[in-house]
């Protein structure tokens, strides 16, 4: 019979195996938790509750545990956050009717005395429309005319887009979650393509990757939303690297030798030179390398055993090691392990951020 002694070393020797292994069954716990009631540090982050959701949701399509969700009850609350034109003439009065990202945002707001009803947002579409081709909704049943018609009033001169109608800052995340939702909707009435891209390659740096807005520091979220957008947009093929010309649009060596350079010698991949690694850029640099048919240059090895340092017991992923996790870098540690070809995860559309979708019935 094994003493104490004995039992402690086993113990410590599984524990020791756990941390070397993906955990599905208990980051899926994770989700269910958060599905169920969100922890009160999210309360501040109630008007971001439709990116929870899409965390969440589409976190569990990636574990294959869709099966875990009401889907009939995440479509109707998908949907009665849609804002919607009273008639067909208010679709030129400049506002967006896309999605907006909580309830509390459908409140109406006063601003020097006139009340403005409508506050929904780019990102916030992005999600809800994730979410509902996720879930595998029928699209022909949404509103699609009026999010593209009106989205079209978001696009600034040069390319750029706002995310919300009231105005607010204008950089290639928008571009994206434009690209991403003209994508879905099999409909880029609502994008004008050649001044986007021509606003993505303004954002190109000297040093190969892509800064928020033209003449910033690069960036990793940056860099993915650019090359993302660009192949969602049809300007560039998959696997540039083989099959990039003169003729390419991009400085593929240069992208190329900056996005590289970010895996760093703990395995991980940080956003800019001199930061530490961070899970999240294991999907927004290793997405772009996905694109670029270059991911066969990274070391899959150190990457991974990074991302098991930011495992965490309780299911989910941190930022950094062995610290808490949050719902947002425990989807891209999810993501980051579907590129990894991870047994028993869900195969990944890296351009548009969300599991392959299998049409079945949920």
């Amino acid at each position: 019979m094994a003493d104490d002694g004995d039992l402690l070393c086993r113990s410590h020797a599984d524990r020791g195996l756990e941390d070397q292994l993906f955990d599905r069954e208990r980051h899926i716990r994770y989700l269910e938790m958060n599905y169920q009631i969100l922890p009160s540090p999210y309360e501040s982050q109630e008007i971001n509750h439709l990116t929870l959701a899409y965390f969440i949701i589409s976190g569990f399509h990636i574990l294959h545990a869709l099966d875990r969700i009401d889907r009939e009850a995440v479509i109707d609350w998908i949907l009665s956050l849609q804002a919607h034109p009273k008639n067909e003439a208010e679709l030129n009065n400049g506002q967006f009717y896309g999605f907006h990202g909580s309830r509390s945002s459908q409140f109406q707001s006063v601003g020097n005395g006139v009340s403005v009803p409508n506050n929904s947002h780019l990102a916030s579409t992005y999600c809800a429309l994730a979410i509902l081709k996720t879930v595998d909704y029928d699209f022909s049943l949404i509103d699609s005319s009026s999010i593209s018609k009106s989205m079209k009033h978001l696009q600034q001169s040069d390319g750029s887009f706002m995310p919300i109608h009231t105005g607010a800052e204008t950089d290639l995340r928008f571009v994206y979650c434009a690209a991403v939702i003209s994508s879905l909707l099999d409909n880029w009435s609502g994008i004008d393509k050649e001044k986007a891209k021509n606003y993505i390659l303004s954002c190109q740096s000297y040093d190969g990757g892509f800064g928020l807005i033209p003449g910033q520091e690069s960036h990793g979220g940056a860099t993915y939303c650019a090359v993302a957008s660009l192949r969602l947009m049809g300007f560039i093929e998959d696997d540039l690297v083989s099959k990039c010309t003169s003729s390419c649009i991009l400085d593929v060596p240069l992208l190329l030798d900056w996005c590289l350079q970010r895996q760093a010698v703990d395995g991980g991949f940080q956003g800019r030179p001199n930061k530490i690694s961070d899970t999240c850029y294991a999907f927004w640099v290793g997405g772009v390398l996905k694109i670029l048919g270059a991911n066969k240059f990274l070391n899959e090895r150190t990457l991974r055993e990074f991302l098991l340092t930011c495992q965490s017991e309780y299911g989910g992923f941190s930022k950094f090691p062995r610290q808490l996790p949050d719902l947002y870098h425990s989807y891209y540690g999810f993501t980051a392990f579907s590129m990894l070809q991870e047994t028993g995860v869900n195969s990944l559309n890296i351009e548009l951020g969300i599991s392959t979708i299998h049409h079945t019935n949920i």
